[in-house]
């Protein structure tokens, strides 16, 4: 078996006029998730092997805020961002050797991929809030399709 946890950024700052979206900072509260949902992984023992992280700025800094989750190998990939699920589908799949994986993104691409590994549809599904994280239980050598995974955890700030 093998995990895939999905991480959604956590709140961010609206963004200022002009700016660029992918530059949008995290919030006083939105550092405080991630903090706490650093702490939630921890608790659980889910170090990642492996963390996929969008390069925009709010998921790159919730991830910093993490704290130590474990010496994972960390790549940034742009595509993550405004990412279908099939998109990212594609993404863990070309990770599946890593036994735990974490991919932090965005909406709705990130809840559109839980309801869509775990129901087999993906639908106007809606539960991923800022900081949020799923964790999905799958056969560790088998390729991502609509409703092979357990949704083994869910947790939000």
């Amino acid at each position: 078996m093998r995990q895939l946890i999905l991480l959604r950024h956590a709140h961010a700052e609206s963004a200022t006029s002009g700016q660029d979206d992918l530059e949008r900072p995290l919030s006083e509260t939105g550092r405080a998730e991630a903090r706490a949902a650093g702490d939630w992984l921890r608790e659980h023992g889910l170090q990642p092997d492996r963390v996929l992280s969008s390069s925009a700025a709010r998921t790159r800094e919730t991830l910093a805020a993490l704290g130590d989750i474990g010496g994972a190998e960390v790549h940034e990939d742009a595509s993550i961002y405004d990412a279908s699920p099939g998109t990212l589908v594609a993404l863990a799949d070309a990770n599946r050797d890593a036994e735990r994986l974490l991919l932090v993104g965005h909406n709705p691409g990130l809840e559109q991929l839980a309801a869509l590994m775990h129901s087999g549809m993906t639908g106007d599904y809606r539960g991923m809030p800022p900081g949020g994280i799923a964790v999905l239980t799958l056969p560790a050598d088998v390729n991502i399709e609509p409703g092979i995974a357990t949704l083994s955890a869910f947790w939000w700030p």
